[in-house]
Formats: structure tokens, C-alpha cells, sequence
């Protein structure tokens, strides 16, 4: 458990720092360097598209990765969504820029931040399994919210890197070249996530289902004709929580800087509390939810997403950095409610031999209608209004669509699990008695 429970964390952790510092730095560098304009905010809303693109990609992630990881195996496919993830990285920050290579500049940044957005596609869903099909399915909360820590932590990471970066470097100089090394560190910390998953063994629910010859052969098609109300469930429960996250980690930094006029170092700053916190506050939830109804949990953080934003934004116009912190803290306090039992909570909605597809497909496609295009109606919302209350009723309607999902959804079928696993201890058994039988007779 504990060696999954750590391959889960790092490998979600480093995926996500590659995401995290692509989102980072299109809210900072890309609307510049790549689409340059005279309006500052066009350049944003082109590099928030890019941003975009990596959540409408995810769904082909979500088909190919989710399918072979209930026909292969979860840690095969793990390790390759890892490759995918860091390469993608690296490469960007090697790209010329518009200024060096005119339109290819942006065409290859998209190509790329696709090519994230696929491998991200297929690991949530299997990092998630990796931990909760090693351990007890009443304590599935805690331990399946090791994926969970992977958003926050390496958001910590790309936005503590890319302050560090600011801190030390000019702007000329960060344009220059700074944000460069954020994203060619990628390179070093796949490499020891590789290392970590390469070291791990199948889960045993797979291996259950495996060895009772029940795995699927077309699991997307079984997943859309026999878990319909499931997948709508679980789509609808996640389109908060990647909104939220959306709005207090990336175009918050959009938000303080260009809006209110403070200053870049105050919003990272901000924003870096915020996801320290949640890396303990997110495993925290999730255990509270293995003690508590989930559902229940889950619809209170729902609710408690669409009233914050009425909080949060008059907390910002004071323009006060202490404020500020309290105005995000509290957002993603919020977050990690929706957060921690999330994947849980998904991953029970679907039986174990359509489990990695399920909640890839959920996962993804939640990611398209939900965190793919909410920077851009975050923008586009600001820059026709001028103001944040069309922003805050944006985030109410996403809270309603998740209070729809989680009510949809079911309560976590404890038996099932067991079943598929008492049924992997009576084949291994079989297996070492006819072993034994052929030593003796030997």
C-alpha cells in the first residue's frame, strides 16, 4: 500500500506539475511570446485556447488509455501516460517563439498541449485504481486521494518554480528564457517517476479479474450501453470542482494582475499557500469521507463552491494581499472538499471490470465542458462586463450541474470489491494446490 500510495502521489504529482506550469505560464508568458497583440487581454484569451486544448484532448486519453487499462493492466498503461506527459513538456521548452518562427511558434505549442492533454487523459484513471484496488475498500477515501494531492502538488511545484524564476530573473529576462527551465525540468522529474512505477506490481482487483477471465473486450462500448446513468453521475459530480480549481489556481493570477493591477509575485504567492494546504487538506477529506456519507460530503462542497465566489471577489476589490490569500485559501479549502472524495467517489460508480474506462471517460470528458473552457468564459465574461458578478453566477450554474451529478450517483457497494478479490485468493489457492499436487506426484 504504501509503495502504491507513493507511486500514485509522484507520478500524479509530476504529470500535473507538466500541466500546472503550461497553465501558469499561459495566464504569464504565453499571450506575449506566442500570440502576440496589442490588446493584453486577446493575447490571453488566445493562450487560455491553448490552455483549453489540453482538456478537449483528454477524452482521446480517456478512450485509449482507459480501454487498455482493463484489457492490459493498470501499471503498464501508467508508465506510458507518464513518457507521453514529460516528453510533451520538455519539448515546449524548446519551442521558438513567434517572434523567431511567426505562426509555427503557436502551431507546434498547440501539438504539444495536446499531446499533454492525452497522457493526463489516461492517468487519472489508473492512478486512482493504483492505490484504492491495493486497499481496503471502507477506507477507499484516504487511499484513492493519493491522485488527488497530484493536481495541488505540482501546481505547488510550477508556480513555486516559475516565483522562484520571477524572483531571481528580470522580466526581460524571464521572457527571455526563464520560463524555459520550468518546463525542461520536466525531463528529471519523469525520469524518477518512471523509476518509482517501473517497481510496482499489478492491483489485485485487476489481477481478480483477469484470472476469473471477465476482461472486457470493447469496455468503452459497455461502458456507454450499460453504465449510462453512472457516467452521467460521474461526469456532472467533477464540473464544479475542475471549474473551481480552473478559476483560484489559473486565472486568478489573470484576475489580480490585469484587473486589479497587483502585482504577479502577490497572486503566485497566494495561490502556492493555497496548494501547500491542500496537499494535507485533500487526504484529510477523503478520509473524512470513508467515516462519513461521501455523498453527503460531496454535495456540501458543491453548495459551499456556488457561495464563495460572493466572498472571494469582494475580498479581492480591496486589493489587500492579506485578504487576497484569505479570498484563495478559502476557495481551495473548498476544492479539496470536492477533491479528496472525488476519485473515490467516481471510481464506485463503476463495476471493477469497467472501472479504468469509466473513470477515464468521466474524467475527461468533465474536463471538456468543465476546466477546459472555463479560463477562456472567465475572460471572455471580464472582458465584456467588466465586472465579477457574471464570473460568480458562472461558478453557482457549474455547483448546480454537480449537486445534479451527486445525486444521480450511488453509495459505495463494499461487496463488490471483496467479491472479485475473495475470488483471486480461491484461484490462487487452486493454483498452489495443483502446483503441490504435481510436486507430489512427481
Amino acid at each position: 500500500m504504501a509503495k502504491a500510495f507513493t507511486a500514485s502521489l509522484t507520478g500524479t504529482s509530476l504529470e500535473w506539475y507538466d500541466f500546472a506550469v503550461y497553465s501558469a505560464a499561459s495566464a504569464l508568458v504565453f499571450g506575449k511570446l506566442f500570440f502576440p497583440s496589442g490588446d493584453p487581454l486577446t493575447g490571453t484569451l488566445l493562450a487560455f485556447s491553448t490552455y483549453a486544448v489540453g482538456y478537449v484532448s483528454r477524452p482521446l486519453g480517456g478512450f485509449v488509455f482507459g480501454r487498455l487499462g482493463d484489457v492490459i493492466g493498470r501499471k503498464r498503461v501508467l508508465v506510458a501516460t507518464l513518457v507521453l506527459v514529460g516528453v510533451a513538456t520538455f519539448l515546449i521548452g524548446c519551442l521558438p517563439t513567434h517572434a523567431v518562427a511567426g505562426p509555427i511558434a503557436p502551431a507546434l505549442l498547440v501539438l504539444l498541449r495536446f499531446a499533454q492533454g492525452v497522457g493526463v487523459g489516461g492517468e487519472w484513471g489508473g492512478a486512482v485504481l493504483l492505490t484504492s484496488e491495493f486497499g481496503s475498500t471502507r477506507q477507499r477515501g484516504f487511499w484513492a486521494s493519493a491522485a488527488q494531492v497530484g493536481p495541488p502538488a505540482g501546481n505547488l511545484m510550477a508556480n513555486g518554480a516559475l516565483a522562484a524564476l520571477g524572483a531571481m530573473l528580470t522580466e526581460e529576462q524571464f521572457l527571455s528564457y526563464g520560463w524555459r527551465i520550468a518546463f525542461l525540468l520536466s525531463g528529471v522529474l519523469v525520469a524518477f517517476g518512471l523509476w518509482i512505477r517501473t517497481h510496482l506490481e499489478e492491483t489485485p482487483v485487476f489481477k481478480a479479474v483477469e484470472a476469473g477471465g471477465e476482461r472486457p473486450e470493447a469496455p468503452v462500448r459497455e461502458v456507454f450501453a450499460q453504465q449510462r446513468r453512472p457516467l452521467a453521475a460521474a461526469i456532472l459530480s467533477r464540473v464544479a470542482p475542475d471549474v473551481l480549481y480552473a478559476m483560484f489556481t489559473v486565472f486568478v493570477l489573470t484576475y489580480v494582475t490585469e484587473k486589479l493591477g497587483m502585482a504577479q509575485g502577490e497572486a503566485l504567492t497566494a495561490v502556492l499557500i493555497g496548494s501547500g494546504l491542500q496537499i494535507f487538506l485533500i487526504p484529510l477529506a477523503g478520509a473524512l469521507s470513508d467515516r462519513w456519507n461521501r455523498r453527503r460530503m460531496y454535495l456540501t462542497g458543491a453548495v459551499a463552491a456556488g457561495v464563495w465566489p460572493f466572498v472571494f471577489f469582494p475580498l479581492a476589490e480591496t486589493r489587500s494581499w492579506g485578504l487576497l490569500v484569505l479570498g484563495v485559501v478559502g476557495a481551495l479549502v473548498i476544492h479539496s472538499m470536492l477533491y479528496g472524495p472525488q476519485a473515490a467517489f467516481v471510481a464506485e460508480q463503476f463495476s471493477p471490470r469497467l472501472r479504468y474506462t469509466g473513470s477515464s471517460l468521466a474524467y475527461t470528458l468533465a474536463g471538456v465542458i468543465g476546466g477546459a473552457v472555463a479560463p477562456l468564459i472567465f475572460t471572455a465574461l471580464l472582458g465584456t462586463f467588466g465586472t465579477w458578478l457574471p464570473l460568480a453566477v458562472y461558478l453557482v450554474i457549474t455547483a448546480v450541474l454537480t449537486v445534479s451529478g451527486v445525486l444521480l450517483g450511488r453509495d459505495a457497494d463494499h461487496d463488490e470489491d471483496e467479491a472479485y478479490t475473495k475470488l483471486l485468493d480461491e484461484r490462487s489457492e487452486e493454483v498452489r494446490g495443483a502446483k503441490a499436487a504435481a510436486g507430489g506426484a512427481h
